[in-house]
């Protein structure tokens, strides 16, 4: 493996500053910020991220937290923070027996869930922008969790940020980081014992069983321990589709006096077997009706396999009584096999052509961060100073195999299983021993200050991060390097928060993302394999500027958010990957959450957008709406206490887009669709045990539609939603 290189000139002027300032006596964690300290010190109730802030206390009706890690800048309230994030608690996450991050993020009015290309994986459309699952940072470090899915299981909070981010948490090594980055926070172990049991089963038969123990130990009960074990087999609510996972991960940490450590290691194997495909629209023709929502036209040989072992460790220890250094390391090995069928309608009764598709992949990720923080007052200004130096390192072995061009006839209203067909005729490498294909390096630095005045009524945050990227491509066949570069830049940061009343912020920000190059698929949605295979492109840069108002009733909360931010359109043209045109997009976000009233949970909101195709080549596209961007987004959930029945509540959630286009021509339009969840749970004692029931049916008017638009650059593959699921689970605290 490579030496991780972590550029040290902005760490070591920071860390300069704040040793002026440190003095010899150790901080209390718990103890009460400093009169006049910029940032508000969170009191610890279980150290996720072996900080001595703690996490952010969950707000008013425990669905979302009152902050949330924002990289070198660490956990702030989001009223102290110049951006825009939501923070979804564990509660959430149980009480909608949220499978993945996908499930859990279905709530956040400016995420749309997709796929990506030809497979599976996961990926989140943030502000119209493609963020997929190679992006999610893992306590602030990137590429550490599986690629396709992430189990929910494994998660304390999911850490939604809406915006460009590099400055943040450096660049993002998949190329997301536009519209907005996750961030998912591990579980640790809480301060009172925990041993809950799982049980469950959802339409389809398939069932569910999990474990989730917890002990602290020791003087003060300051080591802890946490151990999840979960197994998922079964078929889906979808016809013939077979889903097998298996998660087990343990999270420790230690208190210690002036410092905290915590560590964390993860295994998961994640199986499809006929799992249903995407669809393309053959160009010229218009967007079909969706299929029954319950139907499925995957091959019965197709199948999806991931494994990956991961962890992770952490540590922060106390300078002084104002400033803080931590390091944090972590890596992954993950293996991926498919077989997997490319879909293409080519009339409108459905009649569509399929051709295989296999491939495997190995990835090796090291990444890591170090960093220095602390607070200190000149005159009647406050400084919170910042920070860190990242790197990151990742490998990938790819190989693949075609079937025949030509493909197989089938039809999406009345599939047709065909035997698998040969592969060979197009050969991407050896499937038994793949080469290596990519090799990443990111490397960054990054400082910041954050100036209270006025009583901190105002804070300024200014940053700079200096971000290196090296990026290789390698042959599949011969593992010749093909394409290579090598770039740096400067991102800068400017975020101002005023206060003119008390739970009233104003607040506005510019703040850049840095991406790494596009890379060329192996082959388009035809499967005929493109000119560039592979080919990786120089970064490029994006700029964002937002203005926006955020209010803290105590118990009811909102804001209201406007921005602008534009990125590369990447796309094939004549059997060619490239760079071509521009997408820009403009929008509007209103959120709410909390209790508006005794017993009664609110969380939603809407975002409006507007897409726009610039600079296309030849100005064919230009003035266009982009592939894949809605211009509604609304979500809302509501949750309810029902009076005189302790221990029981309903709830209910809406979720609505708009018409997006499936192609750059905007001659596809995916018509919009709405569904309804609902469900129920109740908490009581049972034979001296502590028992929750939980009911859920998504989609309860099974209604048929297409979820989603795109997700991989140019390509307007379209996503069935799924049908009406029922999800039933009971928890016993033993």
């Amino acid at each position: 493996m490579n030496r991780l290189r972590f550029p040290l000139t902005p760490l070591a002027l920071g860390a300069l500053l704040l040793a002026s300032h440190a003095g010899a006596q150790t901080a209390d964690p718990a103890a009460p910020p400093a009169t006049g300290e910029p940032m508000a010190t969170v009191v610890v109730t279980a150290s996720a991220d072996a900080s001595a802030q703690g996490l952010p206390r969950a707000y008013a009706g425990g669905q979302v937290a009152r902050g949330g890690r924002l990289g070198l800048l660490g956990n702030l309230d989001i009223m102290d923070t110049p951006f825009n994030a939501s923070n979804y608690t564990q509660a959430l996450i149980q009480d909608q027996q949220a499978r993945s991050v996908a499930d859990v993020v279905q709530n956040d009015p400016s995420v749309r869930v997709a796929r990506g290309f030809g497979n599976y994986q996961e990926l989140y459309v943030i502000r119209g922008f493609a963020v997929n699952s190679d992006d999610l940072a893992y306590n602030g470090l990137y590429g550490l969790l599986p690629r396709q899915f992430v189990a929910s299981e494994l998660l304390e909070r999911v850490e939604v940020f809406r915006g460009a981010n590099s400055f943040i948490n450096g660049a993002a090594p998949g190329g997301g980081g536009i519209g907005g980055m996750i961030n998912l926070v591990p579980k640790r172990a809480p301060n009172a014992p925990l041993n809950r049991a799982t049980f469950g089963v959802e339409s389809g038969g398939q069932l569910y069983g999990a474990v989730d123990v917890a002990r602290r130990f020791g003087p003060e009960d300051r080591a802890g321990l946490r151990v999840n074990a979960v197994r998922r087999d079964g078929e889906t609510a979808i016809d013939r589709e077979e889903r097998e996972l298996s998660v087990f991960s343990i999270g420790a940490d230690y208190r210690g006096r002036g410092y905290r450590v915590s560590a964390d290691v993860g295994y998961q194997n994640h199986q499809l077997d006929k799992a249903r495909p995407s669809v393309t629209i053959a160009s010229g023709l218009p967007i079909i009706a969706a299929p029954d929502a319950d139907s499925n036209w995957a091959q019965p040989w197709t199948v999806s396999k991931e494994r990956d072992v991961f962890g992770t460790l952490r540590g922060e220890v106390d300078l002084g009584k104002d400033a803080v250094a931590w390091a944090a390391f972590g890596a992954r090995e993950g293996d991926e096999l498919n077989v997997l069928t490319n879909t293409t309608v080519t009339g409108v009764d459905g009649g569509a052509t399929m051709s295989r598709f296999d491939n495997v992949r190995e990835d090796q990720v090291r990444t890591g961060e170090i960093g220095v923080r602390g607070t200190l007052r000149t005159g009647a200004i406050g400084h919170t100073l910042s920070a860190t130096a990242s790197g990151f390192h990742s490998e990938s072995r790819n190989a693949f195999a075609l079937g025949d061009f030509a493909g197989f006839a089938t039809n999406i209203y009345r599939p047709r299983d065909v035997a698998a067909p040969p592969t060979g005729f197009f050969p991407g490498g050896n499937m038994a021993d793949p080469l290596l294909t990519r090799k990443s390096i990111l490397s960054s630095a990054a400082i910041a200050d954050t100036l209270s005045f006025a009583g901190d009524r105002v804070l300024l945050t200014v940053g700079l991060r200096h971000q290196r990227i090296k990026d290789a491509g390698f042959d599949y066949v011969t593992g010749i390097e093909n394409s290579r570069y090598e770039s740096s830049a400067n991102t800068p940061v400017f975020g101002l928060v005023y206060k003119p009343l008390d739970g009233v912020s104003l607040y506005a920000n510019y703040i850049e993302a840095l991406q790494p190059g596009a890379v060329a698929p192996a082959a388009d949605n035809l499967g005929r394999p493109l000119t560039n295979p592979n080919a990786v492109f120089a970064p490029y840069r994006s700029r964002q500027k937002e203005i926006g108002v955020k209010l803290d009733g105590g118990k009811f909360g909102g804001s209201v958010a406007l921005f602008t931010v534009a990125q590369p359109q990447a796309y094939i043209q004549d059997r060619t990957f490239g760079l071509f045109g521009e997408q820009r997009n403009r929008g509007l976000e209103l959120s709410v959450f909390g209790m508006p009233a005794t017993g009664l949970r609110l969380l939603g909101g809407l975002t409006a957008l507007d897409s726009q195709q610039r600079r296309t080549p030849g100005g064919a596209f230009d003035g266009r709406e982009a592939i894949g961007v809605p211009e509604i987004q609304f979500n809302l959930g509501a949750d309810w206490d029902v009076p005189g029945v302790p221990g029981l509540a309903l709830n209910a959630r809406a979720v609505s887009t708009s018409p997006q286009y499936a192609d750059g021509a905007n001659l596809q339009r995916v018509p919009s669709w709405t569904r309804l969840d609902l469900g129920a749970s109740w908490s009581t004692r049972l034979m001296n045990r502590d028992v929750t029931l939980r009911a859920r049916i998504d989609n309860v008017t099974d209604k048929n539609y297409w979820a989603s638009a795109g997700g991989y650059p140019g390509f307007g593959y379209l996503v069935a939603g799924a049908p009406r699921t029922l999800v039933v689970s009971g928890s016993v605290d033993f």
